[in-house]
């Protein structure tokens, strides 16, 4: 376990300051990336893991990636915001490494952090406000793109107060869970099996064994809760994957191609272009040049 976390890496996607309104009413979310809040004035509430969170301010808050959530605001919130990706290298997620809170009182220091990240990386706001207009969809991966390669100096400060504001949501105790049902409609355990075996042959006949439902049948309740068809959001989870790889190493484009499940270079290429406009080696040097 400790060697495993000396791995872990957690990759900015964005940070930014917005103030919200009654126009912040969303349902059924569910984001292939992390949410992470620090909440300055107003209120609002997020619901995730069967739990209603009120947003208060002076206390930061957690929403790990593959939860269904809810958010609603009354009146009126001002908020720092971080989303990010969380990687290590045995596959595993931090989430399914390590216990978690999803509340944590916030520091001064803590709160200078969030600055400090912001000052970073001004330009790594969202774009769109509304979720459903990235989770889970291609879009995920060009929504917010315009952005350029850090410094080797900024990436390890960023990387460095990302874990350390991750590290407040850790909870000391391991609690023994009973042993529960899991819901029909909630889909976590697929989607986590989704992310930590990309670099695998998936198939919806596995996804649905592994969810205990016929195949058919499994096929169209993924569809009806999370919008998208089983091998599409395999392929977008396999392309998510492979531009963190772009913009985060030197590998080689059939490296990162076989990373992530696709082991035909041509299929590859043909597929990012498909559905991003631009072939995998243009993508990359735009975002180094």
């Amino acid at each position: 376990m400790i060697n495993t976390l000396y791995t872990l890496k957690l990759h900015l996607l964005h940070i930014g300051y917005a103030s919200l309104g009654t126009n912040w009413q969303y349902d059924g979310v569910l984001s292939p990336f992390s949410r992470l809040y620090l909440i300055t004035e107003g209120e609002a509430w997020v619901y995730h893991n069967q739990q209603k969170y009120l947003l208060k301010p002076g206390y930061m808050y957690l929403i790990p990636k593959f939860s269904v959530s809810r958010y609603h605001c009354d009146t009126q919130m001002e908020q720092y915001y971080i989303s990010f990706l969380d990687e290590s290298e045995n596959g595993l997620s931090v989430f399914d490494m390590l216990p978690f809170v999803y509340e944590a009182k916030a520091s001064h220091f803590d709160k200078a952090l969030f600055q400090r990240l912001l000052d970073l990386h001004p330009g790594r706001a969202i774009l769109k406000a509304d979720p459903k207009a990235y989770d889970n969809r291609a879009e995920l991966l060009s929504f917010n793109q315009n952005y350029s390669q850090a410094e080797d100096n900024r990436l390890v400060e960023t990387h460095g107060i990302l874990l350390q504001l991750v590290s407040r949501f850790i909870s000391s105790q391991y609690p023994v869970k009973p042993k529960e049902k899991r819901p029909p409609n909630e889909f976590g355990l697929v989607l986590r099996y989704i992310h930590t075996h990309l670099d695998k042959k998936l198939t919806v006949e596995q996804l649905a064994e592994l969810q205990g439902l016929n195949c058919d049948y499994f096929s169209r309740q993924f569809l009806k809760v999370l919008g998208i068809r089983p091998l599409d959001y395999i392929i977008n989870k396999r392309l998510e994957r492979a531009k963190v790889l772009m913009t985060t190493s030197s590998l080689s484009l059939q490296e990162i191609a076989d990373r992530v499940g696709i082991f035909d270079i041509y299929y590859f290429s043909r597929l990012f272009k498909s559905r991003f406009g631009v072939p995998p080696s243009r993508y990359r040097k735009q975002v180094f040049d």
